[in-house]
């Protein structure tokens, strides 16, 4: 980490997690004078608490998945500009459909997603059982299969990019909190200021508290997912795809001889025993040898989500603020586009 904050940067990147590790190295890379704060440790926020799966497929959402089939491109040959290999693992994923009419919006969206580039397509219950054992094929009527989805330790990709981002002379200052942004985009820290020409927040689930500082409103929604582990299945299976359940979010993967799973956290006012009877229940229905199975915390943590589960990458019409937030638990997928993104949106911003 450099010694002292520099007076100046052209660019000044506020998040150390997947986004702000990708967009301070795009920016370097490209010749941008690049310093990135981060308030703890690189990839402490967020990126920490996701399940680590990168995918193309996002039901009714081929935007993201645009941005996520480029991502996956940027991983594939990641080492090439990082130095930094990624341990892909292809499990694949699986959207669940149990209602007519989420079979209906399937189709009707299919072509975009495949315009999109997203490889995906329609499966029997019988199909789908026969990738993931579990599923109870009377349970289902027709399911969502996407290879292209991968298994990857997302703080290789944060320290991948904080390396390479240091290499093309990014200054990366950690346990570096911002505590004001004034209108001349003077960026204040507890140690020191720094005046940034473009300010660039990705500070995930802070990144409204941030937008804020700069007078700068991001109508984000910050959400806690909690992840599960649960007791060891009679018969385990390794390789399970990542599945979806469509109607309900409820998530399940293999993690090492358990099963990792995910269904957001307890509503406001619901107790976390009624949250975990609404998990087993579905359990039961769609993975019957997971029926009465034993949960247990596994981790949680908060993650940015925008209005419409979208995330939103642009600029402030003003002012020199750009920003990319809102990802939903999905900034692993959409990094690398992201990164690139803001690059090219600063370097056509930058003072000629």
């Amino acid at each position: 980490m450099p010694r002292a904050l520099p007076a100046r940067a052209e660019a000044v990147v506020i998040g150390g997690g997947v986004i702000g590790t990708s967009a301070a190295y795009h920016l370097a890379e490209a010749g941008v004078d690049t310093v990135l704060l981060e308030r703890g440790g690189l990839g402490g926020g967020a990126s920490a608490h996701t399940a680590g799966m990168i995918r193309t497929y996002f039901p009714g959402d081929p935007h993201t998945g645009q941005r996520a089939v480029r991502s996956l491109k940027a991983y594939h040959d990641f080492a090439r500009h990082t130095a930094a290999p990624l341990a892909l693992k292809r499990l694949g994923f699986m959207a669940l459909f149990t209602e007519e009419q989420q079979v209906a919006e399937f189709e009707a969206t299919q072509q975009a997603q495949k315009a999109a580039g997203v490889q995906v397509d329609l499966i029997s219950a019988r199909e789908a059982a026969g990738l993931n054992p579990l599923i109870n094929e009377r349970a289902v009527l027709a399911a969502a299969w996407s290879p292209e989805a991968y298994h990857v330790d997302g703080l290789d990709i944060v320290r991948g990019y904080a390396a390479a981002a240091r290499n093309h002379g990014a200054g990366l200052f950690t346990h570096t909190p911002v505590t004001g942004i004034d209108d001349d985009n003077t960026v204040h820290t507890p140690q020191g200021s720094i005046k940034a020409d473009s300010i660039v927040c990705t500070a995930g689930p802070w990144s409204g508290e941030v937008a804020s500082m700069a007078s700068v409103d991001l109508p984000m929604r910050p959400r806690t997912m909690e992840m599960l582990f649960t007791d060891v299945p009679p018969s385990p299976h390794p390789e399970l795809p990542m599945t979806m359940h469509a109607a309900s979010g409820l998530r399940i993967r293999s993690w090492k001889d358990r099963i990792l799973l995910a269904m957001g956290a307890p509503q406001p006012g619901e107790a976390r025993e009624a949250w975990l009877g609404r998990i087993s229940g579905h359990l039961g229905t769609l993975f019957p040898a997971l029926d009465g199975i034993g949960l247990h915390r596994a981790w949680s943590g908060d993650f940015d989500a925008s209005p419409n589960n979208t995330a939103f990458i642009g600029e402030h019409p003003t002012r020199r603020f750009l920003y990319a937030a809102g990802f939903t638990g999905a900034g692993l997928c959409q990094a690398p586009a992201a990164g690139e993104r803001l690059r090219d949106l600063l370097i056509v911003k930058q003072p000629k």
